[in-house]
């Protein structure tokens, strides 16, 4: 690898305790150099913040941010990212881990890739228990552990848009021009991923790497369990979130196609509302339903 640039990993910790010294050792571990890392706690309510500054006695160098009130992933990964001087960026969760060919493989997937307005590669990912074993791969593999449905690469925004598993989100690694080009995560949203794939698909072409470079951990009370809870604030917030992005997505969509593609996920809102008796968000969704099924009759299909 004939250069070799720097890599800001930016790790995000919130009540990770017995997780998080795991995930920065296979930061600091990993088979590729430069790497700056980043780490940041969102006011934990745990032992987290004692257990990473009893590690820094260690890594003096490694910046540490330290919220003095809880911002949410979007708000803290953007506080982060200014400090980011790295020519490509990873968004890290304190309780996954990198395998320690992570960033190496990363690297070499954006220097030899085909594409050329490529803006971000991911992989696959081993998700394990709270205990660190096996539990299965985030995009199902052969006994060769390459993946059995192919992935689609380069412009990928429809399926972005119609694949609820597009893109394993822990495993991507994005350019820094990128997320500066997009102004980072929307920090209007609960969560980041969905609304940031389908900003960065619209403009730039993926790419895949065909291995599992990290583990993702199943944990009790991560984000994602939030997403299907009943009467739970939480999610009613995640839930308005989502309409946010979808009403986003009408607005890049310009063909017919793409909006048969993200109706499914409107669809899938408004039953996601009604189970949670969010009925005032059920009926924003179904507005949306309406504009997709109007803008079907348009003869002229065309956007500003």
């Amino acid at each position: 690898m004939p250069y070799k640039p720097l890599v800001t990993v930016i790790c995000l910790c919130f009540n990770h305790e017995k997780f998080v010294i795991e995930c920065l050792n296979s930061v600091i571990n990993q088979l590729y150099s430069p790497i700056q890392l980043i780490i940041i706690d969102d006011f934990s309510s745990d032992n987290s913040k004692k257990e990473i500054e009893t590690w820094l006695q260690l890594n003096p160098e490694i910046e540490f941010i330290i919220n003095d009130s809880n911002l949410g992933i979007t708000k803290s990964f953007n506080k982060a990212l200014k400090l980011a001087k790295g020519e490509y960026v990873i968004d890290l969760a304190a309780d996954d881990v990198l395998l320690p060919n992570c960033v190496m493989t990363q690297i070499k997937a954006f220097q030899n890739s085909i594409f050329k307005n490529l803006g971000v590669v991911y992989g696959n990912a081993e998700i394990i228990r709270e205990n660190g074993s096996f539990d299965s791969y985030f995009f199902q593999v052969n006994d060769q552990k390459k993946v059995i449905q192919k992935r689609i690469t380069g412009t990928i925004y429809e399926n972005v848009l119609s694949d609820f598993s597009s893109i394993c989100s822990v495993s991507a690694m994005i350019k820094k021009s990128v997320l500066d080009s997009l102004n980072g995560y929307d920090e209007s949203l609960e969560y980041e991923d969905l609304d940031f794939w389908m900003r960065a698909s619209r403009l730039y072409e993926f790419d895949f790497i065909d291995e599992p470079i990290i583990q993702k951990r199943i944990v009790t009370n991560s984000l994602a369990s939030n997403f299907y809870k009943k009467k739970d604030s939480r999610t009613k917030k995640i839930d308005y979130s989502t309409y946010l992005i979808l009403k986003k997505g009408l607005q890049l969509n310009r063909s017919k196609q793409e909006d048969l593609a993200i109706q499914k996920r409107v669809h899938n809102s408004i039953i996601q509302c009604l189970n949670n008796k969010n009925y005032g968000l059920v009926l924003k969704n179904v507005w949306l339903r309406i504009i997709l099924a109007w803008r079907k009759t348009v003869k002229n299909y065309s956007f500003k």
